[in-house]
């Protein structure tokens, strides 16, 4: 989509800070970290959100999921991290691209909120 953040960053329209990049997905530093390491992770086609996910394009959410383990691993989370994916208005969604932020670096609160 011609106005989507994400979809401009992944045309390289925007510039980023890619942390990894294969023929399916994206990903790249948030741009405000809400921990020491922050990476959010997008499919290269547009999927809305997680209510938008479905049989024609699930191979990409297998995908981001095959890839964030090595990601995990080549940023140093050795004791752990968080993955998370927000949907719609009331679950925060600020970009409408699917997208799985990789939260990690130190001892995260066990509470959301």
């Amino acid at each position: 989509m011609s106005d989507c953040l994400f979809c401009k960053i992944i045309a390289g329209d925007i510039p980023s800070s890619k942390v990894y990049e294969d023929e399916m997905l994206y990903a790249f530093r948030d741009i405000n970290p809400m921990a020491p390491v922050h990476v959010l992770v997008v499919p290269k086609t547009h999927i809305p959100s997680a209510d938008d996910v479905n049989a024609e394009n699930s191979a990409y959410v297998a995908k981001i999921f095959e890839a964030i383990p090595k990601i995990a691993a080549s940023e140093g989370l050795t004791g752990g991290y968080r993955v998370i994916t927000n949907c719609g208005e009331d679950g925060c969604q600020s970009v409408k691209h699917l997208h799985f932020h990789i939260l990690g670096g130190k001892k995260l609160p066990d509470q959301l909120g």
